[in-house]
């Protein structure tokens, strides 16, 4: 079984306060990409003016776009639910939660026996940006929770990407990261938490570095890992069903409607080159995590699963057209 799922804060925050990330937006972030350029937000009205996306943003529409996005994540646990995989392989990616200018890599497999979600402390959490801490719930359970690895696959999907030519980083230990807690990121939080219920079986993390120059891997060798992934899970020597998750995208921190229904068109037809051929310049900041999409889609087509698009929600925030494009998609 495949699943993709975004995993943007907008979905853990009700639409009526969604207006604390558009505040943000004009006031503090730097990465607001669009068209592979790099804009400020007064600069980014001024250019997308004639789109008028003021009426993307009424109330009316965000409760809608919410609504629908809370009824495909249920989809999505529903299906995981019925399904009832004994162990999962989530490809997702850390946004300096534990990777940080210190060492970076491009790829990188935790095989530890466990993994820990402690949530933020107080302290911490007081001093999130607008937006982001009334939606910590989604990523974070009430408690401090320990997960279960599965170091037995974990392992052998690192020899697999060895002798395939990628030399993965590894762990068996969260790295301290930026809160020093070592704690898993919110990236696969969010599937512990939405998808699975904190019922959360046996998994495998496998990171990708989508959001950090210089060693962004193109969308080729992203398709080429999850390819190399999928020759690992077939090749595994073991009864145990396994579901491979993509967390995070679509379009973000600005909704670029055009490429999402590129990106979702070519997973759809399986058209690789197409796919893999994108504008590499457009994926920058959140766009980036199509990256975690385009590996899993990798592996689906490998056993000829075809991809079902649950739902495509672009989540408008602003009239400069940030926000999320949730995308929820699944292979059986």
């Amino acid at each position: 079984m495949g699943m993709a799922t975004s995993h943007g804060p907008m979905l853990s925050t009700p639409p009526d306060q969604w207006w604390q990330r558009a505040e943000a937006d004009r006031t503090g972030r730097t990465d607001l990409w669009f068209k592979g350029k790099q804009y400020s937000y007064a600069e980014l009205v001024e250019v997308r003016a004639d789109e008028h996306l003021e009426k993307q943003i009424t109330p009316e529409k965000m409760q809608k776009r919410h609504a629908a996005c809370q009824k495909a994540i249920a989809k999505l646990a529903e299906t995981f639910e019925r399904v009832s995989p004994d162990v999962a392989v989530i490809i997702g990616d850390d946004q300096e939660e534990i990777f940080l200018d210190d060492n970076m890599p491009a790829f990188a497999v935790y095989w530890g026996d466990t993994m820990d979600n402690v949530g933020l402390s107080p302290e911490v959490s007081a001093k999130r940006p607008p937006g982001l801490a009334v939606a910590d719930w989604g990523h974070f359970p009430p408690e401090p929770a320990t997960y279960p690895g599965q170091p037995e696959l974990a392992l052998h999907i690192i020899h697999n990407f060895m002798n395939d030519g990628f030399d993965v980083a590894h762990s068996r230990r969260i790295p301290a990261g930026r809160h020093g807690n070592h704690s898993i990121p919110h990236a696969y939080g969010f599937i512990y938490r939405r998808i699975m219920n904190d019922e959360v079986i046996p998994n495998v993390p496998i990171f990708i570095n989508t959001f950090y120059p210089p060693n962004q891997p193109t969308l080729l060798r992203c398709y080429e890992f999850g390819e190399s992934l999928r020759r690992a899970i077939e090749s595994w020597e073991s009864d145990l069903t396994v579901a491979v998750i993509a967390s995070g995208g679509l379009t973000h921190f600005v909704v670029e409607e055009d490429l999402d229904e590129d990106v979702i068109a070519s997973m759809k037809a399986k058209d690789v080159k197409k796919l893999t051929n994108l504008p590499a310049e457009r994926f920058n900041a959140g766009t980036s995590e199509i990256r975690n999409w385009i590996t899993t889609s990798a592996v689906m087509n490998g056993i000829g699963l075809e991809m079902e698009m649950i739902d495509y929600v672009p989540c408008y925030r602003s009239e400069a057209g940030s926000g999320n494009a949730m995308g929820f998609a699944q292979w059986l």
